[in-house]
């Protein structure tokens, strides 16, 4: 695939032009006509549900039904009614024959995301589907046959997962006819404003201000340089929240963290438990210490910990500090070791 390619399509669909991107996204289209279940590993707000949809979409199963489940929302006692469905009086409350997921994705795909928060019994069942195509609803001992692709979704590793047998390995095993890894957002580089600008002129139109918003150099350095561990969840809402508080369409103003006060600390500074940034600085030295010791500690302090929140890219750690390139180099060349040490002892 042409490097120079961008994917997108629909407001629902994804973006972006990265080397990651593109890769992950041949990946996807290449195991998508071949009817097996899939995995897709990824951290949170990186898009699985979205993966999964172009997966339904562009396999033979396009027409039949993509029906979701999020495993996470439901409580071990609900899910496997919410799967298989239950018949009436199965259980207090089961008034009338219930289908589940299961039976509603007959003939297209079943999206299960969060698999990790499946607990072992209905993993049995889960199984017994992919093998053999048939369950029983709860309460009901007649088997359902159902012709069903099971796409899976998880942050969470499931291979130690099944060493622990917290998840069963033979169902890991026929799920993982393939496994897809979504690529963070951090490695994404070239992704990061394509998906900011688009989710500015969305955002702006909505609010139904004219003209398309323009993000300034500063504004393009501190968000090509935020180390994004909400992945593109966190980017849009970062960016909506920015168009919003603009007064024009030049957006200058970026906010990671809404919930940092104004004020300072919401403890008053006498209250037990208060400790402002200065007094940790100061605590974390000895009163021997000469001003200039305190100092030059604090500034490798500094300097290790937005090296090591940059993944030590040298260049976006001085603009997170505020510095050239140059300034930081030479401070690294100052400090030398010392600045790797802080980081070995964290």
């Amino acid at each position: 695939m042409n490097s120079d390619q961008v994917y997108t399509a629909s407001r629902n669909e994804a973006l972006g032009q990265s080397e990651a991107f593109l890769d992950f996204q041949e990946r996807l289209s290449r195991v998508a006509p071949v009817d097996r279940p899939v995995l897709l590993i990824g951290e949170r707000g990186t898009g699985k549900e979205l993966a999964a949809n172009r997966l339904h979409f562009l396999s033979k199963r396009w027409q039949g039904p993509f029906v979701t489940l999020n495993c996470a929302t439901l409580s071990p006692s609900l899910i496997e009614a919410e799967l298989f469905g239950y018949e009436r009086g199965a259980f207090t409350g089961a008034e009338k024959r219930q289908t589940g997921r299961f039976e509603a994705a007959d003939g297209g795909t079943l999206f299960l995301d969060e698999i990790g928060s499946i607990p072992m019994e209905a993993q049995e069942k889960i199984l017994r589907v992919v093998e053999y195509g048939a369950f029983e609803r709860v309460g009901s001992s007649l088997p359902v046959e159902v012709d069903v692709r099971i796409v899976g979704a998880t942050n969470a590793d499931l291979t130690s997962m099944a060493e622990r047998e917290d998840f069963k390995r033979d169902l890991l095993d026929r799920l993982s006819f393939e496994v897809l890894f979504l690529p963070p957002l951090r490695y994404r580089g070239e992704d990061i404003m394509l998906l900011a600008n688009h989710f500015a002129t969305r955002m702006s139109y909505e609010l139904g201000r004219v003209g398309i918003p323009v993000f300034t150099p500063h504004a393009v350095q501190r968000l090509e340089a935020y180390g994004w561990k909400g992945n593109i969840r966190e980017l849009k809402n970062i960016v909506e929240r920015a168009v919003y508080r603009a007064e024009n369409t030049v957006i200058d103003e970026i906010i990671f963290d809404p919930f940092v006060s104004p004020y300072g600390s919401l403890l008053h500074p006498q209250e037990p438990g208060y400790e402002s940034e200065s007094n940790r600085a100061l605590v974390a030295v000895s009163s021997k210490d000469s001003l200039e010791v305190m100092v030059r500690d604090f500034e490798i302090s500094l300097l290790g910990k937005a090296l090591a929140d940059c993944r030590y890219n040298q260049r976006r750690a001085a603009s997170r500090l505020g510095l050239t390139y140059d300034q930081l180099r030479g401070k690294l060349k100052k400090f030398g070791a010392a600045v790797i040490n802080e980081n070995e002892q964290e």
